[in-house]
């Protein structure tokens, strides 16, 4: 018989094997998928994950990947340090499209003066409406007891609501002739995000890598870093070191709504281009992958971003090459969390083998 025996600490080994065990058993169960599906699996799961770096057309897709990587980056990075610290905001998509609407509202409302300091305005209005955003369960937890993972997840669909208002209401473009949209912010000068298009290289992508490097000198020097992780680790032990656990819910829920608004601002000044009814690509909630994928280490973040920019990018060539349903592309992505959650019972218990009968 099989029975799990808890470690006295944590495998060191499968911390950082488990991520690796769980994309190789998401590539042997998505091949099978594939399979099922009538498609060929060894091409799909080439298409997919090899394509888009080394096919003859990678020139154009390997931009693609930072234009995808740069708001999971963002929004995992925040999530990270909530994750750390116990503390689950499972609502970064709303906090995406707050700083989406805030963001662009701020841009619109100077068109088409041209200035450099709209710009700016911009990214602040973002970072501040994903902040307001997350604050809401971050003070409902604090004040009432309220558990954030059910109001910041109810909220993402009160954000997708206000998103369609906007795109229909007061946002929506006087130019379109009645159809849903806002102007496009990717044409307005004074109000785009990109640096080179050509390249995929906009703001977002500099912001992120910021927050990588932010988030690796916090979390290893800083003495809010070791607060976060002695909170996540034994939150009686963080009271006793001083910890005050109501302030560090409220700022581990600003740092990661911010980065999340952050996110969603450079989303619509850039690669989307505007306010749209279906503007919300899932970010957010894909965005939970990528943190746990990468072990919640920022350099992890950034490795499990790119890799799951490469499921985006591979998804939609092998959609339009080998007419894969859109569908199967969101279930490898369901399988790759699935897997690291399964595997990763490795890193705190034994497999033990035990005869039958045998207590």
């Amino acid at each position: 018989m099989i029975r799990l025996e808890k470690r006295t600490a944590p495998s060191r080994f499968w911390t950082y094997a488990a991520p690796l065990l769980a994309v190789v058993l998401t590539m042997v169960c998505g091949a099978l998928l594939f399979a099922a599906l009538g498609k060929d699996p060894f091409e799909t799961i080439r298409t997919i994950f090899w394509d888009p770096l080394f096919s003859e057309f990678s020139w154009y897709y390997r931009p693609q990947l930072l234009i995808k990587a740069a708001p999971l980056v963002l929004i995992a990075i925040g999530l990270s340090f909530g994750f750390r610290a116990g503390v689950w905001n499972i609502g970064a998509e709303g906090q995406y499209i707050l700083g989406a609407i805030c963001g662009a509202a701020v841009g619109l409302a100077f068109y088409p003066t041209e200035s450099p300091f709209i710009f700016p305005l911009m990214v602040m209005a973002g970072a501040l409406g994903g902040w307001a955003w997350a604050m809401i369960p971050g003070f409902l937890r604090v004040r009432f007891g309220t558990n954030e993972i059910l109001v910041s997840l109810m909220l993402v669909y009160v954000a997708q609501s206000l998103l369609a208002s906007m795109a229909l209401g007061a946002l929506r473009n006087p130019d379109a002739s009645g159809f849903p949209g806002s102007r496009n912010l990717a044409r307005y000068p004074s109000a785009t995000s990109w640096i080179n298009e050509s390249a995929g290289l906009h703001w977002g992508v500099v912001f992120a890598l910021i927050a990588v490097i932010f988030a690796y000198i916090t979390l290893s020097r800083h003495i809010f870093g070791f607060h976060v992780r002695l909170s996540g680790q034994s939150p009686r032990a963080a009271r006793f070191a001083g910890v005050n656990p109501g302030l560090l819910v409220l700022i581990c829920m600003a740092i990661s709504g911010a980065l999340a608004g952050l996110a969603g601002l450079f989303e619509v000044a850039g690669p989307s281009g505007l306010i749209s009814i279906d503007f919300n690509a899932g970010y957010g909630f894909t965005a939970i992958i990528v943190a746990f994928l990468g072990r919640l280490h920022p350099v992890g973040i950034l490795l499990a971003a790119g890799l799951m920019a490469l499921t985006y990018i591979g998804g939609e060539i092998a959609q339009s090459n080998l007419r894969l349903p859109a569908a199967a592309i969101q279930v490898l992505q369901g399988m790759l969390l699935f897997f690291l959650l399964a595997v990763d019972v490795l890193t705190h218990y034994r497999i033990r083998l035990t005869a039958r009968g045998v207590a």
